[in-house]
């Protein structure tokens, strides 16, 4: 049974929150009540959701494995929502022993556990702050104390982008955090599309709109490439969740497209 988290200051409880809705999918505990009933509306709306959650896990996953293994020893994740299995710092530092990790999230759920997850890891932090303000992230005392953008860094947009309205100018945030990336360094990003399921998922973008604080905006393939201008995109290119290097042939099954989510990685010249 899903416990209750304690209730850190600031905490709106009057609607479900995107970050603690994503951490039930999972399996995860850090959510309330309000959160497990939108997430239970939405797999009645779409029973595959929670399978989708964890392809985007697993993407995560493999896009860390693969930047540590290019030498990345700084990852800058903005929107990191709830602590689970498989975080950045647990997959990096396994691979790279060292490897320094910044979360970035504006909710205070997210924020009050990572705090305690990582209480103990020098090397790993978190600030509560809102990715839509590159300028505020990048000069953050616990940015400046971990990460040195003079050198590569991963940074992490995995399953966010879609929780940035075309209003708050989505590429223009992410050309201006492009821009203060050292060469080498690596954009990390998955997002929401419609190409898969459309019988669901403008149903499924309905649901977070009326809901939850963060509409959601499901965008085409060429649009979420379009988030790569500046990058070199690596092979596969922007393909379906499953499909970005899977580590066996058995792990994509017959539809991959019917996970709805696309990601990519791409390397800044």
């Amino acid at each position: 049974m899903p416990q209750t988290p304690t209730e850190p200051e600031s905490i709106d409880l009057e609607k479900p929150n995107a970050a603690r809705v994503y951490d039930y999918y999972l399996g995860g505990n850090h959510n309330f009540a309000i959160d497990r009933q939108m997430a239970e509306e939405a797999i009645r709306m779409w029973p595959e959701l929670p399978l989708i959650m964890q392809a985007n896990r697993a993407f995560l996953r493999r896009a860390v494995q693969h930047c540590a293994e290019q030498g990345i020893r700084q990852f800058l994740d903005l929107g990191s929502g709830i602590p689970t299995v498989g975080n950045v710092h647990e997959v990096a530092q396994q691979a790279a022993p060292g490897a320094r990790v910044v979360y970035v999230d504006t909710d205070p759920v997210a924020v009050a556990y990572s705090k305690n997850l990582l209480r103990d890891n020098p090397n790993a932090s978190i600030i509560r702050a809102d990715l839509r303000d590159p300028g505020a992230v990048l000069d953050s005392p616990e940015v400046a104390d971990l990460l040195d953008l003079s050198q590569p860094v991963a940074l992490m947009m995995v399953a966010v982008l879609h929780f940035v309205g075309d209003e708050a100018r989505p590429y223009e945030i992410v050309a201006s955090y492009r821009d203060a990336l050292a060469p080498g360094s690596f954009l990390v990003l998955s997002h929401a599309a419609p190409e898969g399921r459309p019988d669901v998922a403008s149903s499924h973008a309905d649901l977070y709109r009326q809901r939850t604080a963060t509409p959601m905006t499901m965008r085409h393939k060429s649009d979420v490439k379009a988030f790569f201008e500046g990058f070199e995109l690596l092979e596969p290119g922007v393909v379906p969740l499953p499909l970005w290097r899977p580590a066996a042939k058995a792990d994509v099954d017959e539809h991959p497209e019917r996970f709805t989510g696309l990601a990519g990685v791409g390397r800044k010249p």
